[in-house]
């Protein structure tokens, strides 16, 4: 086994529809799990203002859910591989419903602990599920712009989050009815997905068929011993530590940097994730083009970094320093769809959700190690430091894409 095998192809399909329909559903399920990481953190100063929270117990929210996703995403990556990816993604969307009723109901921190973690459960099999349904339903000529869209509806279900629970805790005065109304909507994903259930279905006959002629794999935990699965997560710990920062901190952190008024910078994070999904356009066609995937990464993240330090610097004027910090996803964005590739090149046959479930997992510790780090920051008076933070672990992230990359090429070059 080596870093380069390739999991077992989708079979091959020329209904462009029937690959379109399963991108979609799978692009808006991911839409939903990352619309839940957002579940709390723009309500954060509302929680402040009624349940005199400080910054760091906020940040601790953030890392229970993390904690709970990322141990829930590597044993979910076993569980997708053993008994199927779809049974597993409708417990996870019915996690979120649970979640959202919570956080309505919640009367102090126990309650939004509890809000917290049920997200977090709900969250944890999304990667191994979501990637496991494209690498199997969709045909190899299209799955290059399957990983992009992923990618770019993720950052949307992001960018959706804060308006959606700003906005309508405005509107109501209540940020509870705010909280109930996001369990509706992934209970109306829920039903969708049920009446198009066929297509993400993980178990077709034709994969079957597919999978029957596969040789046998190696011991279940043979993929481990890959050095490239642990950069692949080396590199989601970095580069997600970066964007816990912006998510959870970019708000109150401009606030006190440059005076800009919570109406403005609440929508910062809002713009990352608007233009993380404009570079996951450019991303996944480049990603067909690019000979040095590394390469394209570096250059993306160093300039993102190069950005949020500007920002951290507080010589831009108010809305021009926003601005730097919004445009900083556009780099991260145009990453992502090299990343994804890389990663299945790291997946062995049949062991495609395990593969997926532990790398991903970097990003759930990334971000559950992070937020507490950039809330002491808020507590004593650093916002700055939350901008340059940021901008150093993406290029600690830049490190460990290249040696990921210079792996992948020295085998490359030795077949």
């Amino acid at each position: 086994m080596t870093a380069s095998t390739l999991p077992s192809p989708a079979p091959a399909s020329p209904d462009a529809r029937q690959d379109a329909t399963t991108i979609g559903l799978i692009g808006l399920a991911h839409g939903t799990s990352h619309f839940h990481h957002m579940l709390l953190p723009p309500l954060f100063p509302m929680f402040i203002r009624d349940f005199g929270l400080s910054y760091a117990q906020l940040g601790l929210l953030v890392t229970l859910f993390f904690v709970i996703s990322g141990v829930g995403q590597a044993l979910a990556g076993f569980v997708v591989d053993r008994f199927g990816a779809r049974p597993v993604l409708f417990a996870g969307l019915a996690c979120f419903v649970a979640a959202g009723l919570s956080a309505s109901l919640a009367t102090g921190y126990d309650g939004l602990m509890l809000a917290s973690a049920l997200a977090g459960l709900g969250n944890s099999p999304f990667h191994p599920v979501d990637f496991t349904i494209l690498n199997k339903r969709v045909s190899m000529a299209r799955i290059g712009h399957a990983f992009s869209i992923h990618g770019i509806s993720g950052n949307l279900g992001w960018a959706a989050a804060p308006v959606f629970l700003i906005g309508l805790s405005s509107a109501t005065g209540s940020w509870r009815v705010a909280c109930a109304c996001a369990a509706l909507v992934s209970l109306s994903v829920i039903a969708l997905l049920w009446w198009q259930r066929e297509a993400i279905d993980d178990h077709h006959a034709a994969h079957r068929a597919a999978a029957a002629q596969a040789p046998v794999s190696e011991h279940p935990m043979a993929f481990l011993k890959l050095p490239s699965v642990w950069l692949c997560f080396s590199f989601f710990f970095f580069t997600t530590a970066a964007l816990s920062a912006i998510q959870s901190f970019a708000s109150p952190a401009l606030q006190q940097l440059v005076g800009l008024p919570e109406a403005i910078t609440a929508f910062v994070v809002t713009g990352y994730m608007l233009c993380g999904a404009a570079g996951m356009v450019i991303g996944g066609f480049l990603v067909q083009r690019a000979e040095r995937l590394e390469r394209l990464i570096a250059a993306a993240m160093t300039l993102a970094a190069v950005l949020l330090l500007l920002a951290s610097t507080g010589w831009l004027p108010p809305l021009l320093c926003a601005a730097s910090v919004a445009l900083a996803g556009f780099g991260t964005g145009l990453a992502g769809p090299s990343r994804d590739m890389l990663i299945k090149r790291a997946a062995p046959p049949g062991a495609t959700g395990r593969v997926y479930g532990t790398v991903y997992s970097g990003l759930d510790v990334g971000f559950a190690l992070a937020a507490p780090v950039f809330g002491w920051m808020m507590d004593h008076g650093h916002p700055a430091g939350v901008f340059a933070g940021a901008a150093l672990v993406l290029m600690l992230g830049v490190l460990a894409a290249s040696a990921v990359g210079g792996r992948v090429h020295r085998q490359a070059l030795a077949a």
